[in-house]
């Protein structure tokens, strides 16, 4: 219903109060966006009263990047300020093209536009999680690791019990904070194209199943397509996977990949003090960033 759209960006009667007490640093940038979104929920009242559901997505997405602005203002550090550069060595099971019995990839994890999902990887490789873990699917469209032994498909946090979820997230290009829990096509901004693209071989990003966009974890893949056959906007992974960083040396490995290869490491080698994450709080029976 247009009601229950526009809802879902109110906050509750004494969320002014608690936003306020809550703002750091950049107090007059948060209460200006408390401002804003006051009469960006006036707007959605009156689309309301109208019925008018075309005007659904603009209203809500108007009123969402307040709220957004205003997160951002509660959360010292928020956004980060960085990108993240890390090395993966990749031992083959045997010696493939040319000899090849493996290698060394250079990553970068992109801090500014994918601050939620490219801080939980770098916290898994600090936590050395991906160490001697299998590729676990190559079938000529992607490489993909993550999933840890036994039934859990993801992440479970110690310190919670729980599978440790992260918010689907994405950068439009000209939006200033990313979309959260919703992919393009959710929030019907289907033509747009992402700032993070899937537009290059070596493209990384977080797995999720099919049908829900936020029950990305632990499990990540590597593009293996080249960008004439993925253009940006024309392709089925824009806007419905969350982009977060390039293979930008050692791509051509990736070729080689089969199931069984060995991660033999993943480690940061510059930038990781930009990518740190929030703590699940110890009772959260969420296990979400």
């Amino acid at each position: 219903p247009v009601s229950s759209a526009c809802n879902a960006a109110r906050p509750g009667p004494d969320a002014g109060r608690h936003c306020t007490a809550s703002l750091v640093d950049v107090q007059d940038d948060g209460l200006k966006a408390i401002a804003n979104l006051e009469e960006a929920l006036k707007a959605c009242d009156k689309v309301v009263e109208s019925a008018d559901k075309q005007a659904i997505p603009s209203v809500q997405q108007n009123a969402l990047t307040y709220v957004g602005q205003i997160e951002e203002a509660m959360m010292k550090g928020f956004p980060f300020e960085g990108r993240a550069y890390l090395e993966a060595r990749i031992k083959l099971k045997e010696k493939r093209y040319n000899n090849v019995e493996g290698g060394i990839m250079k990553i970068v994890v992109d801090g500014y536009n994918a601050p939620v999902t490219a801080g939980a990887f770098v916290d898994l490789v600090e936590k050395k999680f991906y160490d001697g873990m299998e590729v676990q699917r190559s079938d000529g469209l992607v490489v993909q690791t993550g999933r840890p032994e036994g039934d859990d498909e993801g992440y479970r946090d110690p310190n919670t019990g729980e599978i440790r979820r992260v918010p689907f997230e994405i950068m439009v290009e000209g939006d200033k904070v990313p979309i959260y829990e919703e992919t393009l096509e959710d929030v019907r901004r289907f033509n747009e194209n992402p700032a993070l693209p899937f537009n290059a071989f070596g493209t990384l990003a977080l797995a999720r199943a099919e049908f829900d966009a936020n029950s990305g974890s632990s499990q990540v893949f590597f593009l293996l397509k080249e960008s004439e056959l993925t253009p940006t906007g024309a392709n089925l992974l824009d806007g419905r996977y969350a982009v977060f960083g390039y293979v930008v040396d050692g791509a051509d490995l990736l070729q080689e990949c089969q199931v069984g290869d060995v991660i033999e490491y993943i480690k940061v080698t510059d930038g990781g003090q930009y990518l740190k994450i929030p703590v699940p709080h110890p009772k959260s029976s969420s296990g979400t960033i």
